[in-house]
């Protein structure tokens, strides 16, 4: 197979992936006014499309730090691991999707990609420290976004203490509104760059491009792969998201979105790509940690968490025997 053949083979697994990723992580953005129904489900998503499509456009750090810094050299990634990488990460979205279980899209490609690149070229191969900082964001960010969200919900409790219960929910669904759509904003920032880091290396790799920059070609379809995805929903982790971790009203809706949306854009801004999924889940377990610790179903926060630390590992394996299918294929 000519190789051109084969980075359209990337082109097309990437495009899918982001395409995968909208409908996976749709519940991030919207679970929270969904469930404390601020909007209706149908308004909900469309909305959420529509803004993952501008936030993809507005910056490619996070793309660079996925395309130049997990691997020593992007000219030692070819074609044949960025494959075997998305269709690990691929797989592992579509099975956690089928369970209803939120799982992070940024692991299960950062571990794919992993996996390949260990079973192709060593574990000489891989940039430790740059793997090791995109790890650090990825881990730390559940837990900021756990703290922060307890915060904030302490100080919206604090500000709200005279004032009725309706009224706060009533000014709360409202201004909920405003803060899901931030919500999505933030997610598309983040979350599609990472295809577009993806598809750039491979462009890269295959002397298609001088540079590790974006084309603005790569921004516009890995925008509109995420936008159409998010159009689709993920209604299984949507629920588990909206309802199974804590039983929120429209101001504990209202502070983890804030928080949610704060974290996120600030990780995309100083160039980190961070989990949606972990983001969200940490804002709603210290949102509902504010109100009592006893409030949060700690049970489902737990089997959430042990599918977190089974995803890159589990992603890597995956990637490496795709990689050897496909070289035995190849």
């Amino acid at each position: 197979m000519p190789d051109i053949y084969m980075i359209g083979v990337v082109i097309v697994l990437a495009l899918c992936f982001d395409f995968i990723n909208g409908f996976h992580d749709t519940a991030n953005a919207i679970a929270t006014c969904v469930a404390t129904r601020a909007l209706s489900p149908r308004v909900a998503i469309i909305m959420s499309a529509i803004l993952n499509f501008v936030g993809a456009m507005i910056s490619t750090g996070v793309a660079k730090t996925i395309g130049g810094e997990i691997v020593t050299s992007p000219h030692m990634v070819d074609s044949v691991v960025l494959a075997a990488a998305l269709a690990s990460a691929i797989l592992w979205n579509l099975f956690t999707w089928r369970i209803g279980m939120p799982s992070s899209s940024s692991h299960a490609l950062i571990g794919g990609v992993i996996g390949a690149v260990i079973i192709s070229y060593g574990t000489g191969a891989i940039h430790l420290a740059g793997v090791l900082t995109i790890v650090l964001g990825l881990v730390c960010s559940p837990v900021v976004a756990l703290v922060m969200g307890y915060i904030l919900m302490t100080l919206l409790y604090l500000v709200f203490r005279n004032v009725g219960k309706s009224r706060v929910n009533y000014v709360s669904t409202h201004i909920q509104i405003l803060s899901a759509a931030l919500m999505a904003f933030s997610h598309g920032s983040n979350d599609a760059q990472k295809s577009m880091g993806i598809i750039t290396l491979a462009l890269l790799s295959g002397g298609y491009i001088g540079a590790l920059e974006v084309p603005w070609e790569v921004k516009v379809a890995c925008a509109l792969a995420m936008c159409f995805g998010t159009s689709i929903g993920g209604w299984k982790i949507i629920r588990t998201v909206g309802n199974k971790i804590f039983r929120m009203q429209p101001v504990n809706g209202l502070a983890a979105d804030l928080n949610s949306a704060t974290i996120i854009f600030t990780a995309t801004m100083l160039h980190l790509p961070v989990s949606t999924t972990h983001v969200v889940t940490g804002s709603i377990m210290g949102v509902g940690w504010a109100k009592r610790f006893r409030a949060v179903h700690w049970s489902v926060a737990y089997q959430m968490v042990s599918a977190w630390v089974m995803t890159i590992p589990c992603t890597a394996a995956v990637g490496a025997f795709v990689y050897l299918v496909i070289r035995h294929i190849y």
